[in-house]
């Protein structure tokens, strides 16, 4: 069953008539009613593209948390062949908010880590709602480091509100996991590729996501805190959220205009959670351009150009 936004109440009350109408067809009624349904689907999809024509950033973070949406395994599922997980950091234990192993991507050997939210009580809970710990990270610094030694590109799917902020992650060093995470990345010898498909929060989401190349889906949304957390520091009142979001410019319009992400895939009419498929068929066909862009490098022009492109970002603004 579709579970619709608040936003999108004017497209789910014609959806609703749509399926009424096709229930009194497939009951076999004598009235002729094949155009109606024609019309009355017109109008709903005419509703849902003017909707999504003109969201606002807080309309943006709910498309993005959308129960729906296509999650990390998804992609996984559908984009990766002969896929091999590894589990564990070999220091503390397994944390599967990060999912990651070895792959075939279109063909070609590749390490690939995710963050995994879940998309059930039971998943979720698994997964911790994808904020990984510091086992997490460093699961993630072992696969790069792995990737490293085999001269395997990296594709890595953010997805996370942040790292857990738990008293046991901290004291396990939770801080320290994310540096060198992110150290890790900047200092892969093979091309990377990151791509933010829901929610990209704070270091939890940059210790993955600093890459050659940064993509993101139309209506995901990457920021150094959530509007909530924001409205909370700004103006004690986590109710102003909407106000944050703005603020804040987290759409991926506004940080391509500044240069902090390469590129955005676009989203089916309505968001990825209307049609997956498509949604991550376009995310597949946009990491393969990436990748093509930085075949043949060497390992240091990959390293320099990666450097370069963190240190430039906010120099020509």
């Amino acid at each position: 069953m579709r579970s619709y936004l608040d936003f999108e109440k004017p497209v789910a009350e014609l959806e609703a008539k749509i399926e009424e109408l096709r229930a009194l067809a497939d009951s076999g009624s004598a009235v002729a009613i094949g155009d109606e349904i024609a019309h009355m689907e017109a109008k709903a999809r005419k509703a849902l593209n003017d909707v999504y024509a003109s969201l606002t950033p807080w309309q943006k973070t709910l498309v993005a948390r959308h129960p729906q949406r296509p999650h990390f395994v998804d992609y996984c599922s559908a984009l990766i062949t002969d896929f091999t997980p590894l589990a564990g950091d070999r220091k503390f234990g397994e944390d599967q908010a990060i999912v990651g192993g070895l792959g075939r991507f279109r063909g070609e050997s590749v390490c690939i880590i995710g963050q995994e939210k879940g998309s059930s009580t039971e998943t979720r809970i698994r997964h911790n709602f994808g904020m990984a710990r510091p086992e997490g990270y460093r699961k993630a610094v072992r696969l790069m480091e792995l990737a490293g030694r085999f001269d395997l590109p990296v594709i890595t799917f953010v997805d996370t509100a942040g790292a857990y902020p738990g008293i046991g992650a901290e004291e396990r060093g939770q801080a320290e996991a994310i540096a060198r995470s992110t150290d890790a990345c900047l200092l892969l010898p093979t091309p990377n590729v990151s791509i933010v498909i829901g929610e990209g929060g704070s270091g939890g989401a940059i210790a993955l996501a600093t890459a050659n190349r940064v993509l993101m889906l139309e209506h995901a949304i990457y920021s150094v805190i959530s509007p909530e957390g924001a409205a909370s520091i700004l103006w004690r009142d986590p109710t102003r959220a909407q106000d944050a979001a703005t603020a804040m410019k987290i759409t991926a319009q506004d940080l391509l205009r500044f240069q902090i992400i390469d590129a955005i895939v676009p989203e089916p009419a309505g968001g990825a959670h209307r049609d997956p498929d498509a949604a991550i068929n376009a995310t597949g066909d946009a990491i393969a351009a990436s990748l093509q862009e930085l075949a043949g490098l060497s390992a240091d022009d990959v390293k320099r150009a990666r450097a370069d492109k963190f240190l430039a970002i906010g120099s020509k603004l």
